[in-house]
């Protein structure tokens, strides 16, 4: 035993095994979460429910089962609920329904007690329908006009087809709204600080404002033509509406113009329902958010994680090798130069909210504020770059990961024998040469290792975000058809923001928590695939340079 202890095997296996334990709980992890967040967009059945109210009163509840739990008999009498007599059980079952209807409701979740529960019937014809305000409205669909015509018969298929009409139109819509008009104002808004310019600066001459007033007379006519496409549209959408019996008895109207899909959750197939949840998803991960975050797609945090963390990867990456190559190649092993390697060490164990703090007062207030006094004094008091913006976020983020940069790239300069350098320069190359040539071709997969490390922290990283440059909602996307079509001063939407506005600033929990779980997994999905990527750059990049190192 001694000799089997003195050979080093069992802390092999000790290791093995927790790599393999801590494994399998991150897959564990995952697989939780994936679960919990992916089946919020299967299409549940819908139950309908005869209900005694506390005066014995019966009402109808229409709605999703939700969850479940068993309760203590003594915690309701504790609270003052009335049980019936004899009851002799010690637990409960109670159940949480997603009601919807919100605006006639006063919760869109309510528990109801296995005790005040009648009758349960799960009706073929109720219909879930999604709207873009007020969220799912529950009921059956009992009229249908089109076209100021009343549809007859099967309504199933012209409601469907009505619905994907006017979504289109809407569509239609926004994209003339966001593209064509907001060009017009785009444009507008530059010739506003256009003549505030040339009034700064003395050289506001009538011939200028001659042409100024053309031009914008110009667009402004080109925007009443637009205006007028615009609401034609709109009012084209709303064209049609459709009537639904909620669970209250009344018959309720709404215009398609505010629909967005319908189902008969209770007539669908199998394959029906997985051809749903895979477009429910593709509406989640290419859809706007809506309802306070709380509903809709996540498409803008997408966009904003992945354009913040690309940027902050061509900041960081050209800072931390030069710091790294400086450190190892030129300077001299000195007191200073083990000053510096243990303050960019300690640097990486800084709270990452520390510099957030040093972005937005040193990026945002003093750099940031310095450039709208030099190049846009026009635009002033209003910031152009003097306020958190996605430029200033993947800034500060670099500065966070540039100590993995600096120590990754340092190591794989170690690592490469000084005969190879020695070769080099004996053949005639110089020191620049040489490391351009030689060194960091070897050294680009550990370059690539301290990027995929910083791509991996700063893809999570909320706390400094919060203060130069993430917001709840960002009107339009730090890229758009205008010049010069990238807005690095925009903000921004992220990820890992929208986990924590929708978890814990949500006036709604109960219908946000499952978008934190597949948030959760769609952010995770995300930096996976940024590692993914990075890792086969560095595979390749180690296959290419493979020669020199024989």
């Amino acid at each position: 035993m001694g000799k089997w202890f003195k050979t080093g095997a069992p802390w092999i296996w000790m290791t093995g095994g927790a790599v393999s334990m801590s494994l399998v709980a991150v897959l564990g992890l995952l697989l939780l979460i994936g679960w919990r967040g992916l089946v919020y967009f299967w299409p549940h059945p819908i139950y309908e429910w005869q209900v005694k109210d506390q005066n014995g009163q019966p009402h109808l509840v229409i709605g999703e089962l939700y969850d479940q739990e068993q309760v203590p008999i003594e915690r309701l009498r504790d609270a003052g609920r009335l049980l019936p007599e004899g009851e002799s059980r010690e637990w409960l079952t109670r159940y949480l329904i997603k009601t919807g209807n919100r605006e006639f409701v006063d919760l869109d979740f309510r528990w109801i007690l296995e005790s005040d529960i009648a009758a349960r019937r799960q009706p073929a014809e109720l219909a879930v329908i999604e709207r873009t305000t007020n969220g799912n409205f529950y009921g059956t669909v009992t009229a249908l006009t089109v076209d100021g015509q009343a549809v007859s018969g099967d309504l199933h298929q012209p409601f469907v087809a009505a619905i994907n009409r006017a979504v289109g139109l809407n569509a239609q819509a926004d994209s003339l709204q966001k593209g064509k008009i907001g060009a017009i104002n785009y444009r507008l808004e530059k010739l506003r600080l256009k003549e505030r310019k040339a009034e700064l600066e003395g050289r506001l001459s009538d011939e200028l404002k001659g042409e100024l007033s053309a031009e914008r007379a110009q667009l402004q006519a080109d925007y009443q033509v637009l205006e007028k496409e615009l609401f034609a549209l709109r009012a084209d959408a709303g064209r049609d509406s459709v009537t639904v019996t909620d669970m209250r008895g009344e018959a309720v109207t709404m215009p398609l113009s505010k629909v967005l899909d319908v189902t008969w959750p209770n007539q669908m197939s199998l394959p029906a329902k997985i051809g749903h949840w895979f477009h429910q998803i593709g509406k989640f991960i290419g859809g706007e958010p809506r309802e306070a975050n709380t509903e809709g797609g996540v498409f803008p945090a997408i966009f904003g994680t992945v354009f913040m963390v690309i940027l902050m990867a061509i900041i960081v990456t050209p800072l931390g090798v030069v710091a790294a190559v400086y450190l190892h190649e030129y300077a001299g092993k000195n007191v200073m130069t083990k000053f510096i390697r243990i303050a960019v060490i300690n640097l990486a164990g800084v709270p990452s909210i520390v510099y957030g703090v040093f972005g937005l007062g040193f990026f945002v207030y003093t750099l940031g504020g310095s450039i709208d006094r030099l190049f846009y004094p026009e635009a002033l008091p209003s910031p152009t770059f003097g306020a958190p913006g996605v430029i200033w976020s993947a800034l500060t983020l670099a500065i966070l990961t540039l100590p993995v940069v600096i120590v990754s790239t340092e190591e794989g300069l170690a690592r490469i024998p000084s005969a190879i350098r020695h070769g080099s320069l004996a053949l005639g190359a110089t020191q620049a040469e040489t490391l351009w040539r030689i060194v960091l071709p070897m050294a680009s997969p550990a370059i690539m290792t301290g990027l995929i490390l910083a791509i991996a922290r700063a893809a999570g990283e909320v706390a400094p975000l919060m203060l130069v440059g993430v917001v709840k909602l960002a009107p339009t996307l730090p890229m758009d058809g205008n010049f010069p079509y990238l807005h690095v001063e925009r903000k921004f939407m992220h990820l890992g923001f929208h986990i924590y506005d929708v978890g814990f600033q949500s006036p709604n929990v109960e219908a946000a928590r499952p978008l934190v779980y597949a948030t959760s997994f769609l952010l995770v999905t995300v930096i996976v695939g940024l590692n993914l990527s990075a890792i086969a750059i560095r595979n390749h990049l180690r296959e290419k340079f493979k020669a020199l190192d024989n």
